[in-house]
């Protein structure tokens, strides 16, 4: 059951970058490097934030446990649709009558000018957040029926409606070109809800929402019981399982004071580093945290850590293979995707680099996810919550620190330091003794290791015939 769900949430985030990178890369060519790039890549940012921190986990660690334990499941679920729906609606109205002071917090050292350009594609890509939350919550019922295909694959309809939007750009202007782009955005949302509603409707999850109707009006206490109860839950969820994605949001905040194409910089570099991060960490993640919470809200704690072990041995095979050819492939790597176009030599070598100190916090980051999902089975979302809020401030005080010799690359070498943070503290509350168990697996060290020396084996031997070649 456990890999099924992985391979299912595995494959689909695969198909969803695959198509992101050709989204990225025409718009490396349609864009480059430039001030229309970083307006686009701000006006993004909230929505795209808020779809990763949803869609990765913080609405599900929430949400499943209190639908699980409700008595009266669609009006429960129905209630938290209304909710959510009507906050966002009302702060997307917010965001269009406001949007020129909300675009100076977005991207603060942006000149007025800048920000003229960018604040209506702030307040249009907005939107996208209502749309993003409905499909996660469509995925998250879905989940409770072990049905993960739709919402593992959803996100390329995102990415291949940006990719169309691209097309019909091609002949215009850079600021056209933006402006298609996010209402290329909006387009994904609906495409993304529409995917979901035939298995919505096979499963009977429609039925079980119209049914919420009539338990809204009789069971009104009880649900509102199982309401606080996942109020009490979701914020500190939401804010432990977001650190790569706010410590990213800060990144941007910060490049908006460096020279002109450091926010795209840290926009290409990050995209590559999501990917590793998305594939093994988000799907193995995904597919765990059922597994761990079952075996331990029935006191079966060997089982849990069993499952545990077995996913932290995976994953960091997996991970250590993708820092090792990353870094040592990293000008390779954004030379292939985006080096075309208005994509410069000078841009791909600012690039890597940015790429590499990115790729320095992958294994913490994606190793402290599995470890998360512990304390959220044990329901310390509020202590979760505090370690990201910890490491986030490290990070921050960090990127300050070292932007100001490193630049883009010193902000994204903060970043992975704060994913060491991280990972070790939030070790530390899951407990040093369980964790050296799980380490204590010979057979597992030896084997990775020879995966890594055979693997930097083979990068040196491609990148001397590459450079015999080019000589």
């Amino acid at each position: 059951m456990f890999f099924k769900a992985f391979f299912t949430n595995s494959s689909g985030i695969l198909t969803s970058r695959i198509f992101g990178f050709i989204r990225d890369l025409m718009t490396a060519n349609t864009l480059g490097a430039n001030i229309y790039s970083d307006i686009f890549f701000v006006a993004f940012k909230l929505p795209n934030l808020f779809r990763r921190i949803f869609g990765e986990g913080a609405f599900n660690q929430s949400f499943l446990p209190s639908f699980l334990q409700t008595k009266y499941k669609g009006g429960f679920a129905l209630k938290i649709l209304g909710i959510f729906c009507f906050v966002l609606f009302v702060l997307s109205i917010l965001v269009y009558v406001f949007q020129v002071p909300i675009t100076k917090i977005l991207a603060y050292g942006f000149n007025e000018s800048t920000i003229a350009l960018a604040a209506p594609l702030v307040a249009i890509n907005f939107w996208y957040l209502l749309l993003v939350f409905i499909v996660t919550f469509f995925g998250a019922m879905l989940q409770y029926k072990r049905n993960f295909t739709a919402w593992a694959y959803s996100p390329a309809l995102l990415n291949i409606c940006m990719i169309i939007a691209l097309l019909f750009a091609n002949s215009k202007d850079s600021y056209e070109s933006v402006l298609l782009l996010s209402y290329g955005v909006l387009a994904g949302g609906i495409a993304q809800i529409l995917l979901h509603i035939y298995p919505m409707w096979r499963l009977k999850l429609l039925k079980l929402l119209l049914i919420g109707t009539k338990e809204l009006k009789h069971k009104k206490d009880s649900i509102k019981q199982s309401i606080s109860s996942f109020k009490s839950q979701f914020f500190p969820a939401m804010i432990g399982s977001s650190t790569a994605q706010l410590a990213s949001f800060i990144d941007t905040l910060l490049a908006s004071f460096l020279t002109s194409g450091a926010i795209s910089y840290l926009y290409y570099a990050n995209r590559i580093f999501q990917l590793p991060l998305a594939i093994f960490a988000i799907a193995t993640s995904t597919a765990l945290f059922p597994l761990v919470a079952k075996y331990i809200k029935n006191k079966e704690e060997d089982r849990a850590l069993f499952e545990l072990s077995r996913s932290f041995w995976l994953l960091s095979a997996l991970l250590s293979a993708c820092v090792l050819g990353g870094i040592m492939l990293r000008d390779e790597i954004i030379w292939l995707l985006f080096e075309r176009g208005e994509f410069l030599r000078e841009d791909t070598i600012i690039t890597a680099s940015v790429f590499s100190a990115y790729m320095i916090g992958l294994l913490p980051f994606g190793l402290a996810r599995i470890f998360s999902l512990w304390l959220y089975s044990h329901h310390k979302q509020t202590l979760a919550a505090k370690i990201s809020a910890f490491s986030l401030l490290i990070g921050a005080i960090l990127s300050i620190i070292l932007m100001q010799s490193l630049g883009a690359v010193g902000l994204a070498l903060a970043g992975s330091i704060s994913g060491f943070v991280f990972f070790f503290t939030t070790i530390y509350f899951f407990g040093f003794s369980k964790f050296l168990a799980i380490l204590n697996k010979p057979k597992w060290i030896i084997l990775i290791s020879l995966i890594l020396c055979v693997l930097w084996a083979l990068i040196l031997a491609f990148k001397h015939y590459v450079f015999t070649l080019n000589a």
